[in-house]
């Protein structure tokens, strides 16, 4: 059993939930680690300072100094979704409670109460990804992003979310802007504003909001272990 593995069985017997529609063989140890997401209102998180399965190193470029980018990490959390209201459609909200499982470029993120599409795993093999959910089905598209915009219509930053959760900029980010503890505070990346919350001294954060102009908001609070 690999160590992601351990660390998912660890996860589902702490938070229970229903088995992923997912086929075995595509890569299963980041499937089974991700089995409980949550994205709904507040949640207590960890201290992610001493996170058992993730390492942080410190390095530094010019003036910043940023925690490495995490190569493997389970976390699990919620995650809130707002888009803005259209000529033909209001305003609208969804929410889940998630488990992320990352291995270098791979992940599977398996969510609940998804976003109103029912139990969903969303995987990415570094090539395509693939999403399985109760009502519709499997769907398969080149990224994360337009994964997600096919089947909910919802639009969020997918593939910079890893560099976030690590505690540093997305390689694409600018204007990334640091607290008075030397860490990442807000970063913008094309249309969108990642903004950062901490727990005390940690260098990882335990909370990531990003907006854009036009009223799209993605709340995610993160938990490492």
């Amino acid at each position: 059993m690999t160590s992601i593995s351990r660390s998912v069985s660890t996860a589902l017997k702490t938070y229970p939930a229903p088995k992923p529609f997912v086929s075995k063989k595509s890569f299963a140890g980041l499937v089974l680690a991700a089995s409980v997401l949550g994205i709904t209102g507040c949640q207590t998180t960890q201290n992610l300072g001493t996170a058992p399965n993730s390492t942080t190193e410190m390095v530094t470029g010019g003036a910043s100094q940023y925690p490495a980018l995490l190569q493997s990490f389970n976390i699990r959390g919620k995650i809130g979704v707002t888009t803005p209201k259209t000529e033909t459609s209001a305003a609208q909200t969804g929410s889940a409670f998630y488990v992320w499982a990352q291995e270098d470029e791979r992940f599977a993120i398996d969510l609940t109460g998804a976003l109103g599409i029912g139990h969903t795993v969303i995987e990415y093999d570094g090539n395509s990804a693939k999403l399985v959910s109760e009502r519709t089905g499997e769907i398969t598209a080149a990224t994360p992003e337009e994964l997600l915009l096919q089947a909910t219509g919802w639009q969020a930053p997918i593939s910079q979310l890893r560099y976030w959760i690590s505690g540093r900029p997305a390689p694409s980010d600018t204007n990334s802007q640091l607290d008075s503890q030397g860490r990442i505070d807000r970063s913008q990346n094309g249309d969108w504003l990642a903004q950062f919350s901490y727990k005390n001294n940690d260098r990882l954060p335990s909370k990531i909001t990003v907006t854009r102009g036009d009223g799209h908001k993605v709340i995610m609070t993160i938990s490492h272990g």
